[in-house]
């Protein structure tokens, strides 16, 4: 048998040119009361940002906001929208077995943004 622990939504990281938030458990809820078992969960960032299935640890947040830094500074105009470019496909697609998603251990789903505010709203497309 097997427990889990619920992580609250929240910011898993506050750079100075970085925001990112843990949204695993959001798309755990909406999973289950979408009532399927097996599938697929494609989560979309809004208008800005990035979603992305990673390890929650301070080190990868720290070293992408310096990778990033270095590749297209702060100052330079249209900044976020270079950054989401060089990251690549700005949606995850998360598998999920019994009504829960088939993540690591450690994984969660993560919504970066790249300006001074956080990305709040993502979008969640089911198919089983």
């Amino acid at each position: 048998m097997t427990s889990s622990v619920e992580i609250p939504y929240s910011i898993a990281a506050a750079l100075p040119a970085l925001v990112v938030l843990d949204i695993t458990n959001d798309v755990q809820h909406e999973i289950e009361r979408g009532g399927l078992v097996d599938g697929i969960a494609y989560v979309s960032p809004g208008d800005e940002g990035v979603v992305r299935v990673n390890e929650r640890e301070t080190g990868l947040f720290s070293d992408l906001e310096a990778m990033l830094e270095r590749l297209v500074p702060l100052e330079i105009e249209d900044r976020e929208r270079l950054v989401t470019f060089l990251l690549g496909p700005r949606t995850e697609a998360v598998p999920f077995t019994r009504g829960r998603l088939s993540l690591g251990r450690w994984q969660r789903v993560l919504l970066f943004s790249f300006g001074d505010e956080p990305a709040h709203d993502w979008h969640l497309t089911i198919l089983g």
